[in-house]
């Protein structure tokens, strides 16, 4: 995709949306200390569950595309556990050189938790 008849059609536009998301995150993150949201849209598969379908795996994997994009440093961590016992996931972004911040915050919700 990355030939040069596709370049500007594909790798330019995708470079000026992940600017535009970055900003939005920057502005939100200059209100805000921190985003605080899921990382995945349900709780933990159990094991080898949906290996068969790659759709179901990658969209699992949709709320971290967000700090991905906008290059902003994030954390996961374990944030209690569904009516099966499998793992809850609680993902906590920051903005640009606050990582001493969000491991102090990461450490007080470990806390708590």
């Amino acid at each position: 995709m990355l030939s040069a008849s596709y370049y500007d059609a594909y790798y330019t536009k995708a470079q000026k949306v992940r600017r535009l998301i970055r900003n939005e995150m920057k502005d939100i993150l200059g209100k805000y200390d921190f985003i605080i949201m899921p990382i995945t849209p349900t709780t933990a598969f159990k094991l080898n569950e949906h290996t068969e379908n790659p759709l179901e795996m990658y969209l699992a994997d949709l709320f971290s595309v967000q700090a991905n994009v906008a290059g902003v440093p994030a954390i996961s961590l374990p944030c209690g556990q569904d009516k099966q016992g499998l793992p809850i996931g609680l993902q906590i972004i920051a903005n640009d050189f606050e990582e001493s911040k969000l491991f102090k915050f990461s450490q007080l919700i470990m806390q708590m938790n």
